[in-house]
């Protein structure tokens, strides 16, 4: 059995990850401006176009597709009519019957046959980029008018291939990838709510 650490370790390493996650961030604010921008131009663009955003994601992803499309429905910080924002997230009973009719792999890109309008957007969210139920979903997106945007960590996987907009945390950890992609999610929301308010 391990020794219990020191009072003096364990905030050695809470300052260690804390600092660790402020570096990714500093990181992402130098590297990928860019890419958020775009992302948010697209966002943007279909929100005054009068499209939807669909959300998914597995796991801590799945709670993020949930807690953008919750900002986006209710609000962020100002009052403003409500954006329509769908995370493919929260149905057991559609998620659990496309998981045993046909495949687990089929829980997202089923709905987005359902849901999806060429126009819409699509966010996918995986920290390696590879969710199988994921990139289903974003293949199906592609042949059928729905633009994209990948949030994924490490080298990006085969979703950041299959974007329109990647936006690649530059990590290797689950953690610090959540993290950040929680706070992506938090400056698209903010930018596109900011939108709508200023065509009122």
């Amino acid at each position: 059995m391990p020794e219990p650490k020191s009072g003096n370790t364990i905030q050695s390493e809470i300052r260690q990850q804390l600092l660790e996650s402020a570096k990714i961030k500093e990181l992402l604010a130098a590297e990928h401006v860019d890419s958020i921008q775009k992302a948010a131009d697209i966002l943007v663009a279909a929100v005054h176009k009068g499209s939807r955003i669909l959300l998914c994601g597995n796991g801590g992803s799945a709670a993020d597709a949930q807690h953008i499309a919750t900002e986006l429905v209710s609000r962020l910080r100002f009052e403003r009519k409500a954006i329509p924002a769908i995370a493919l997230t929260t149905n057991t009973s559609i998620i659990t019957a496309i998981a045993n009719d046909y495949d687990f792999a089929a829980v997202f890109v089923r709905q987005v046959e359902a849901f999806g309008r060429p126009g819409d957007v699509l966010i996918g969210i995986s920290t390696s980029g590879n969710a199988k139920n994921v990139i289903q979903a974003f293949e199906y997106a592609g042949k059928n008018g729905i633009q994209t945007i990948a949030l994924t960590g490490g080298t990006g996987g085969a979703l950041a291939d299959l974007a329109d907009v990647s936006i690649v945390v530059p990590s290797e950890s689950v953690m610090r990838i959540q993290e950040s992609h929680i706070t992506i999610g938090h400056i698209l929301c903010d930018i596109v709510e900011r939108s709508v308010i200023a065509r009122k």
